[in-house]
C-alpha cells in the first residue's frame, strides 16, 4: 500500500537541514507501517523499538541521557548495529517513555548524524507532568487515513489516478461511471488501512464495518484510558452526536444537540482533547475573507467532522446498498459525507488554513474557504450535479475573488470566475491553484 508521506520522508533523509521527526496522526493511520516501510525501502537497517508495556526501554531510559550510552541500548533492544546515515532508528509508542521523547533534543544537539523518528500519541505525553517536550529540536509530519488518490492506487486504478492528473477531462468524463463507483466505495470503506486492505483482499463490505466499529470501540476505550474522569462522559456525548450535526441542512455545531441545556464551558476539554487525538477537525468561521484569515476567525461558530468517512458513515448507520446504490436515504445525508469527504482530502493535501463562510444575515454560506499561498479561495461543495451556486453569487458579488471553486458531480469546466471540478478529482486543485497563481 502507497502513501504519499513516503515521498516527505525520503525528502526528509535528504534534508541538509534533518532533524529527528515525530509523525503525528490518530492511532490505527498507518504510522508504525509507514516507519517500517521507510525503513525498509530507504535505510540498510532498522533499529526498531516500541515502547509499549517494554519496561525494560522504561527503566533504561531513566538514566542519562548521554547520546553514546542511549545508542549503545537501543542496539541491544532491537539487535542490531546502528551506524549513522545507514541506520533508522525509530521510537515507536514513544508516550510510553516520555523520557525517550526528550533524549530527540540531545540526538538534535550532540549527535544530528543519526536518523531518528519517533511516533506516538501526543496528548499521552502530555498528560506525564514534568516531562521536558523537545521544543524546536524536532519536526512533524501529520499522517491522515488514506486519501481518495491513495485509495485508488491501492484498488489498483492507477491508471484512473494518472488519467486526473493528466486532466484530459474530455477523456476522464467517458469513464466517470468508474470514478463514481470508487468515489461511492470510498465513502463507505474510507481511508483507515486496515479497512482499505482488508476490502482490496475479500471484497467484503460487512467484514469492513466490522473492522471500522472494531476501530471504534477503541478510541472509545481510548477515552477512557487517557481522559481524565470526569471528562470522559462528555467526550462520549460529544463524540457521538457529530454524526447528528452533521445530518443536519446548516452543519453548525449546535451544543443543545449533545444534551439539553449543554454549554460550550462544559464540552470546551472534551472537545480539545478529540481534537488533540485528531479524532475530530474542527472547522471555524470566518466573518470575511481577510488576510490572515485567522485574523477573522469566529470562534462561536464553526463545524466538526470525524478523521475518516468510512467512520463516519460506520457512525451514522449507513450501510453498503444504501451507500452503493444511492437510494433516498443516501440521498438525505450524502450532502453530510460529501463535506466530510472535501474536508479529508484537503487535510490529506495539506491545505490549511481551512475555514467556512456565511453572512451575517441570510442563509448565503460557503463550505469551504481555503488559501494558497496568498489567494483566498472559496469552494463550494454539491453532492449531485445541482449546479446552483447562489451563495458563491452573493460571495462573488461581496467579496470579488479572484477565481471560486464549485465541487460536485458535474464534469469539469471552467467559466473564468467559477471552475466547476468533479468531486473524484480533488487531488489535482492544489497543483491547479498553484499554476492558476503562477
Amino acid at each position: 500500500m502507497y502513501r504519499q508521506a513516503l515521498d516527505k520522508l525520503k525528502e526528509w533523509k535528504k534534508s541538509s537541514t534533518r532533524i529527528p521527526l515525530i509523525i503525528r496522526g490518530a492511532r490505527q493511520v498507518g504510522k508504525t507501517w509507514l516507519m517500517k516501510e521507510f525503513g525498509r525501502t530507504s535505510y540498510q537497517k532498522v533499529a526498531y523499538v516500541n515502547f509499549e508495556g517494554n519496561d525494560r526501554m522504561e527503566h533504561f531510559f531513566e538514566g542519562d541521557l548521554e547520546i553514546p550510552r542511549i545508542v549503545r541500548g537501543l542496539s541491544l533492544e532491537a539487535e542490531c548495529n546502528i551506524e549513522p546515515g545507514n541506520t533508522l532508528i525509530i521510537f515507536d509508542e514513544v508516550q510510553e517513555v516520555p523520557r525517550a521523547l526528550t533524549s530527540l533534543k540531545y540526538f538534535r544537539e550532540n549527535e544530528p548524524q543519526y536518523h531518528i523518528i519517533a511516533a506516538g500519541s501526543i496528548l499521552g505525553v502530555a498528560l506525564h507532568p514534568g516531562v521536558s517536550f523537545p521544543v524546536g529540536k524536532v519536526s512533524f509530519l501529520d499522517l491522515f487515513p488514506l486519501s481518495f488518490a491513495e485509495f485508488m492506487r491501492a484498488m489498483g486504478m492507477q491508471k484512473y489516478l494518472d488519467l486526473l492528473l493528466e486532466h484530459d477531462w474530455n477523456l476522464i468524463a467517458d469513464f466517470k461511471g468508474r470514478y463514481t463507483e470508487l468515489l461511492k466505495q470510498y465513502f463507505f470503506i474510507g481511508g483507515m488501512p486496515e479497512a482499505v486492505a482488508a476490502f482490496i483482499q475479500r471484497q467484503d463490505y460487512k467484514e469492513v464495518r466490522e473492522i471500522q466499529f472494531r476501530i471504534i470501540t477503541a478510541y472509545e476505550q481510548d477515552f477512557s484510558k487517557h481522559a481524565p474522569n470526569e471528562t470522559v462522559p462528555r467526550i462520549r456525548m460529544l463524540w457521538n452526536s457529530i454524526p447528528s450535526q452533521l445530518a443536519r441542512e446548516n452543519r453548525k455545531f449546535v451544543y443543545g444537540l449533545i444534551r439539553k441545556g449543554a454549554r460550550a464551558r462544559d464540552y470546551e476539554l472534551a472537545m480539545m482533547w478529540l481534537t488533540d487525538c485528531g479524532l475530530i477537525h474542527k472547522v471555524n468561521r470566518i466573518t470575511k475573507p481577510g488576510l490572515p484569515l485567522r485574523s477573522y476567525e469566529d470562534s462561536k461558530a464553526f463545524k466538526l467532522y470525524l478523521l475518516d468517512i468510512g467512520l463516519l458513515s460506520a457512525l451514522s448507520g449507513l450501510d453498503a446498498k444504501t451507500l452503493i446504490s444511492g437510494n433516498k436515504i443516501f440521498n438525505e445525508f450524502k450532502g453530510a459525507l460529501t463535506e466530510q469527504y472535501v474536508l479529508q482530502q484537503f487535510k490529506c493535501e495539506g491545505m490549511i488554513p481551512i475555514f467556512y463562510w456565511s453572512a451575517e444575515i441570510g442563509t448565503s454560506e460557503i463550505d469551504f474557504i481555503i488559501q494558497i499561498e496568498s489567494k483566498i479561495i472559496p469552494v463550494e461543495v454539491k453532492a449531485s450535479e445541482n449546479l446552483r451556486a447562489k451563495s458563491l453569487k452573493v460571495y462573488r458579488e461581496k467579496y470579488l475573488p479572484e477565481i471560486s471553486i464549485r465541487l460536485s458531480m458535474s464534469d469539469y469546466r471552467d467559466e473564468k470566475w467559477l471552475v466547476n471540478l468533479p468531486l473524484y478529482a480533488l487531488n489535482v486543485l492544489p497543483k491547479m491553484l498553484l499554476k492558476e497563481k503562477s
